[in-house]
């Protein structure tokens, strides 16, 4: 099983691991393009932190809660952080998820969140 069998999903569960191994399951909103799947995510997230250390992730389908909908698929992540990239995966973004993510957006820097953000890029292992 590939990244391009899960198709346009509207949640991924995504799975990073930590030093020591163990997996972190966080549901993300994706977006598909080309056969591989990008994740909007601040630079400062956990799941961009682990993937700093270890480019390798697991992810599936699943439903809001990271609950999987589907089998785990080995990949490896990148991080994208130029402006260009992270404009690309906003107006992804924007066009899948509509207003949702619009707000999500607007209020991520009043929260203090989302100041800075990149994009995660996942390819097949």
């Amino acid at each position: 099983m590939t990244l391009t069998d899960l198709g346009n999903p509207k949640y991924i569960a995504l799975e990073t691991f930590r030093k020591n191994g163990q997996g972190v399951v966080t549901p993300v909103w994706t977006i598909e393009k080309n056969g591989k799947l990008y994740v909007w995510t601040d630079v400062d997230s956990w799941k961009a932190k682990r993937i700093r250390n270890n480019k390798k992730v697991r992810v599936c389908k699943s439903d809001a809660r990271g609950n999987p909908q589907s089998d785990w698929i080995e990949a490896e992540a990148r991080i994208l952080d130029d402006p260009e990239n992270i404009e690309q995966g906003a107006r992804w973004m924007a066009s899948k998820y509509g207003l949702q993510f619009r707000l999500a957006k607007l209020a991520g820097p009043l929260m203090g969140l989302g100041k800075n953000q990149v994009i995660l890029e996942l390819s097949s292992a």
